[in-house]
Parts: structure tokens; sequence; C-alpha cells
């Protein structure tokens, strides 16, 4: 039982390192902070919007937040340093 336990948290250390996990954790924290501090009144909340450039390739961005107050683009990055 605690091979599969040091096991377990091994697996999870590894998958909690990778790229990919931190920009999920990156952009639920955006979403947790957004929907916490921001008047869902006045603040709107657009999320993974993809958009078509004129050569043909696609660009995608994290969040839009739109209000009374101005348009905020936001795009998630995890990175060291």
């Amino acid at each position: 039982m605690i091979f599969w336990l040091i096991g377990s948290f091994f697996v999870l250390g590894i998958i909690f390192r990778t790229p990919w996990m931190k920009g999920k954790i990156g952009e639920l924290t955006i979403n947790v902070a957004t929907s916490l501090y921001l008047n869902k009144e006045e603040y709107t909340n657009i999320k993974n919007i993809t958009l078509q450039l004129n050569d043909g390739s696609t660009t995608q961005i994290d969040h839009i937040i739109v209000s009374r107050y101005g348009v905020f683009v936001i795009e998630t990055k995890n990175m060291k340093g």
C-alpha cells in the first residue's frame, strides 16, 4: 500500500511540473480571480478565443475582459525567473 502511495506522489509531482499543467493552473488562477474580484454586472470575461490571421494561420487569446472601463486582453504564461 505504501508503495502505491509513494508512486502516486511521484507521478503527480512529474505531472504538475509539465508546462501543460502549469498553463492550466495559470488559467485557472485567472478564472478564479476574475470571478471573485470583478463585478459580473460590469465585467464580461470571454475565454479561449481563436482568431484567424491574414496568412491563414490561427492565434489563441486566453482572456478578453470587456467593461465600460475598456477592453483588457490577458495572455497567460508561466515562466521561470
